[in-house]
């Protein structure tokens, strides 16, 4: 014993060294005692996931009532948008002009505005300005160059035009759109 304390041994490490090693602990995979726990806390994971997932589903479908939508619009509803009903004044007739153009094309237009519905004093400056909103077409048309009184452009000149008349040229009426009745150019 006394070697064996000389040597730093222990006696059960003597023995186990003289006995061929029949009590050594086996040394294995580190994780495979880890393992089990890990499968376990795998699987609450994975059905806590399906026991979420299936309960979302129910209550989602026993809230949409099977997929209906809750918003239903009736159709006499206010808030379903109505185009606004205008007057219409189109006592300026057929008026015809050159383009701008280097050879100059024939404009012919024939233009009506339109104006709040039931506004007397709208109508009465329009019938007031009839002559002058003539004029006013005519000069109108005769700035601009053929590629710019095609279709494509439109309301582009609606635009310009609704916008000119109410800030320059009438004081009561609103002008509130333009229809064109006629919008040809013709080559001279």
């Amino acid at each position: 014993m006394s070697d064996e304390a000389e040597a730093g041994l222990e006696p059960e490490e003597s023995a186990s060294e003289e006995g061929g090693g029949s009590s050594k602990k086996k040394k294995g995979f580190p994780l495979a005692a880890l393992l089990p726990n890990l499968l376990k806390f795998v699987a609450i994971g994975l059905g806590a996931l399906i026991f979420i997932v299936t309960v979302s589903v129910i209550t989602f479908t026993l809230l949409n009532k099977g997929g209906k939508s809750q918003t239903v619009i009736p159709e006499n509803s206010p808030y379903v948008g109505t185009r606004p009903q205008y007057q219409t004044f189109s006592n300026i007739g057929i008026v015809r002009t050159r383009s701008m153009d280097p050879t100059p094309y024939t404009v012919v237009v024939e233009m009506v505005i339109a104006y709040d519905m039931g506004a007397n004093d709208a109508q009465n400056e329009l019938i007031a300005r009839s002559t002058e909103l003539q004029d006013f077409v005519r000069s109108f048309f005769r700035t601009k160059f053929v590629n710019e009184l095609q279709p494509d452009n439109e309301q582009q000149l609606k635009r310009e035009i609704i916008e000119l008349l109410n800030t320059q040229k009438l004081n009561t009426a609103k002008v509130r759109d333009i229809y064109f009745k006629q919008l040809e150019t013709i080559e001279s």
